[in-house]
């Protein structure tokens, strides 16, 4: 059996600890790039021109319709392949790189659905009144959004904590990771309970912050 949970947690705990960090730090990374990108893509998506709104459509269904390590795959390999002058940059930014789309893709549609959740006669009466139409999606549409966008922001962060999980199948230090450290001193299923109640507890204090900020958010209104 080896030693126990406990003991293993407080001989390794920087170990944990730097993986802890590692994965938010990831995420982070991940959904802020993503939030920007995934902005772009959602007025691309609510554009007028067929043409863009398919591209944006393409772009949005094929990075949230196939598996996550996958992408990593295609861009830890296949990218250095096509692109030679990638080989000089660190691997660590090809994986970052397929995080950061596929959460832009999910971000996309937590901001058009935002946008859409706005009521379109206040959009025509701001046109009524002889506001740009950007005019009356920064002042109008986007501060009422923003409610909306917000909490599930906050929810897809918490997945891409979970997510990054992947990210340790290419030796990038993060949670899972430890595991491959641990493994080397003969430490099997003690570190996957670490993990998973490290997750556990990280995923429940975060979701009582969004539900916090859904209370307070529904009291503004």
């Amino acid at each position: 059996m080896g030693p126990g949970i406990l003991e293993v947690l407080f001989e390794y705990w920087p170990i944990f600890l730097k993986g802890l960090l590692g994965t938010l730090k990831y995420a982070f990374i991940a959904v802020s790039l993503g939030s920007i990108l995934g902005a772009l893509v959602a007025m691309l998506s609510l554009s007028s021109h067929k043409a863009v709104h398919a591209v944006a459509a393409v772009y949005v269904n094929v990075l949230r319709g196939t598996p996550l390590l996958v992408q990593m795959y295609i861009a830890y390999f296949f990218l250095p392949m096509v692109l030679p002058a990638l080989n000089q940059v660190s691997k660590e930014i090809y994986v970052l790189l397929a995080l950061i789309l596929n959460s832009s893709a999910y971000v996309s549609e937590i901001v058009r659905g935002g946008i859409q959740s706005v009521d379109k006669g206040q959009k025509e009466a701001a046109l009524s009144l002889g506001l740009s139409s950007a005019q009356c999606m920064t002042r109008i549409i986007l501060p009422q959004a923003v409610k909306n966008i917000l909490p599930a922001l906050a929810n897809e962060y918490i997945a891409m904590i979970k997510e990054t999980s992947l990210a340790g199948t290419f030796m990038l230090y993060e949670l899972m990771y430890t595991r491959t450290i641990l493994a080397n001193k003969f430490l099997s299923w003690q570190p996957l309970f670490i993990i998973a109640g490290i997750y556990l507890i990280c995923t429940m204090a975060l979701s009582f912050l969004v539900r916090l900020m859904e209370r307070r958010l529904k009291v503004s209104d």
